[in-house]
């Protein structure tokens, strides 16, 4: 393994909420560590931990063919400039760019496949098709691809995507599970029932609000997530029933509040949201999705229900209702489990050894 390192994204701020703790143990070993990314609201803030920040220009929503070969010149130069002994891609964009540019050492890492491969619309569908062509003509010399599920990694084989040798399984980008701790239990005079994601509806909005009307009075339902008004899901519902926080930074406290965490959502990477809520040993209703059944196991941390079923979700929300018992059961497990499977600490020990364990 060479001493200087290349984290390549299309945004700075996916590189600084879930890269960061690998990147400051890279540093803390003796590397020199780069972000390379356009420049956002954190771009600067990468400094402060020793890491050097160096933007290019990317449109991200662009499918302009000339537009995006300017980015990979962009790219190229940059990564030339550096000269990296490793460069480490994230995202579709940055990981298939990262991959044409031709560095003898790149590693991609796959957060997740995205809504393109849960809608099956003309777009989805050609859009899916340019994303797995992209993989399997650019990965030819890609040392490895880290996927975060197993069943994006399953898919990725099985279909020939890359071969089996160069896939990496490292469950989600990890969580702090000294800062998202268990608090005090909260004695509220009802229980309840928190969900945070974006407003779209592949979060299962719809889903969220129709159980709450099922259940009723005997639970407090709270809804934390901005409208995404730039996503094509994305909508303002009725919220009869549900109490809407909209966008909120106070994370931690919201779901120390909560009794159930609940995420229907139809398809994921791994949810930080569920990782959270985990670690703070909250029983948690999700459905049996890609990436969410790789934080909850059903009947021991929560339930798995499955996708667009309002009718199960609120089944299962009301028992953990009515089983306060069973709500302790679960979060003690799942406490267990975050530290176990998801700690920071576990995950960043998993990619030194990817980096340790590469012949480039």
């Amino acid at each position: 393994m060479g001493n200087k390192i290349v984290f390549l994204s299309h945004l700075d701020l996916n590189l600084y909420l879930f890269r960061l703790p690998i990147m400051k143990e890279l540093i803390k070993n003796g590397y020199e560590v780069y972000a390379v990314c356009p420049k956002g609201e954190v771009f600067d803030k990468f400094s402060e931990f020793g890491i050097k920040a160096v933007e290019y220009e990317i449109d991200r929503g662009s499918l302009n063919i000339f537009k995006e070969l300017k980015t990979i010149q962009n790219i190229k130069k940059v990564i030339n400039e550096i000269n990296p002994d490793i460069l480490h891609t994230f995202m579709h964009k940055p990981n298939l760019y990262g991959n044409l540019i031709g560095h003898k050492c790149t590693i991609n890492t796959i957060t997740g496949l995205g809504s393109f491969f849960i809608h099956n619309d003309l777009k989805s569908k050609i859009i899916r098709n340019l994303i797995i062509l992209g993989y399997k003509i650019t990965t030819k010399n890609t040392k490895k691809i880290i996927f975060q599920n197993s069943d994006d990694l399953k898919y990725f084989v099985e279909n020939r995507i890359i071969p089996k040798n160069k896939a990496v399984l490292i469950k989600s980008s990890g969580i702090d599970t000294e800062v998202f701790k268990p608090t005090k239990q909260p004695q509220n005079k009802k229980p309840i029932v928190l969900m945070i994601a974006r407003v779209i509806r592949d979060k299962g909005v719809e889903e969220f609000i129709n159980a709450s009307k099922i259940i009723g009075d005997k639970a407090e339902f709270w809804y934390v997530g901005d409208i995404d008004k730039g996503n094509k899901n994305a909508f303002n519902p009725n919220w009869e029933n549900v109490n809407y926080l909209g966008f909120r930074r106070d994370i931690k406290e919201l779901i120390s509040k909560c009794d159930i965490f609940v995420l229907p959502s139809y398809r994921e990477g791994v949810p930080r949201t569920l990782l959270e809520a985990a670690s703070m040993a909250k029983p948690i209703v999700t459905t049996d999705a890609v990436g969410c059944r790789e934080v909850v196991e059903d009947g021991k941390n929560g339930f798995l229900v499955p996708i667009k079923d309002y009718k199960t979700l609120a089944k299962k929300i009301e028992a953990l209702i009515d089983n306060p018992k069973l709500r302790e059961e679960f979060a003690k497990y799942g406490r267990i489990k975050a530290k176990k499977e998801f700690d920071i600490k576990v995950v960043v020990s998993k990619y030194m050894k990817v980096y340790k364990e590469l012949e480039c």
